[in-house]
């Protein structure tokens, strides 16, 4: 799959802090209609919620953590959308 996206993490109210915000570039390895994994070098844990926006602005959504995965100094991040998606690649 592999698509590439600018990931930023949210505060626990949803919205982007105004000072210190995370965010980077990365690309989801995998996807479906509910869900992604991508390698992220933010600090992220389980429940965190993050925006992932892709270049073109078709992509343009939130989603919390489910899980993540320490392996070789790289996290691996599972995040599942907080709402329906309705542009998406792999949507049925």
């Amino acid at each position: 799959m592999r698509i590439p996206v600018r990931v930023t993490a949210l505060n626990a109210q949803g919205v982007e802090p105004v000072k210190h915000v995370l965010n980077e570039n990365t690309v989801i390895e995998f996807g479906t209609t509910q869900e992604v994994l991508f390698i992220s070098s933010l600090p992220l844990e389980f429940d965190d919620k993050v925006r992932m926006e892709n270049t073109d602005g078709s992509l343009r959504i939130d989603a919390a953590v489910v899980a993540v995965q320490y392996h070789s100094g790289k996290t691996v991040v599972a995040a599942r959308f907080t709402q329906e998606i309705g542009n998406w690649i792999i949507k049925a």
